[in-house]
């Protein structure tokens, strides 16, 4: 078993010495010059977003994309700023009429606790039509922002496709060093077969 061991760390340390020169053209190969005007993009940084790292590098070397990213962005915080105002008064009324429920049921005498209650009931429903119209404009705001996000992303996406098109043809992958590892690895398995 120690023979087996042995003759088998060999072979391994001998296979592992040897591949490293082997691989160097593969090594090489992933960092060759590209005509992608973002092989920056492609360097370290992997938990990035690389659609977003792409079409950022993209933005730097044009004008119109940086326009539409400034607009995009402006967009979005003023669709925030608008949104915050109006959530802030609903949610503050809504955390009233949340809290008047709960108060009202500690009312330990039922006549009073069923007045109040009622009294909540008919505010808060006349709140609810008067905020119509507004949760329904809201509604239809959410709507555009998602509809805006999806063309967005699709453009950013169709624009960074071709970058990556670029990367890729400028990188070619080879099954060379592949092929010869398979090699020694059928030949180590021949070895161990054989042995006794």
């Amino acid at each position: 078993m120690k023979k087996i061991f042995l003759v088998f760390s060999l072979i391994l340390i001998f296979s592992c010495t040897e591949s490293k020169y082997e691989d160097k053209p593969i090594v090489e190969n992933a960092v060759d010059n590209t005509d992608s005007s973002i092989k920056s993009s492609f360097g370290s940084g992997r938990d990035e977003d690389l659609i977003d790292k792409i079409y950022s590098e993209l933005i730097k070397n044009d004008k119109k994309l940086s326009i539409l990213d400034n607009k995009m962005l402006k967009t979005y915080e003023k669709s925030k700023a608008v949104l915050e105002n109006y959530q802030n008064v609903l949610n503050k009324s809504e955390s009233y009429y949340t809290a008047a429920n709960f108060h009202a049921k500690t009312i330990t005498d039922s006549s009073l606790k069923q007045k109040i209650e009622s009294q909540i009931k008919m505010s808060s429903e006349k709140y609810d039509l008067k905020i119509k119209k507004i949760k329904n404009i809201i509604s239809l705001l959410d709507k555009n922002t998602e509809k805006i996000n999806d063309f967005y992303s699709a453009f950013k996406i169709r624009k960074t496709l071709l970058e990556i098109e670029k990367y890729q043809n400028a990188h070619p992958l080879k099954t060379d060093s592949l092929e010869k590892f398979i090699e020694k690895q059928n030949k180590l398995l021949i070895e161990l077969k054989n042995l006794k």
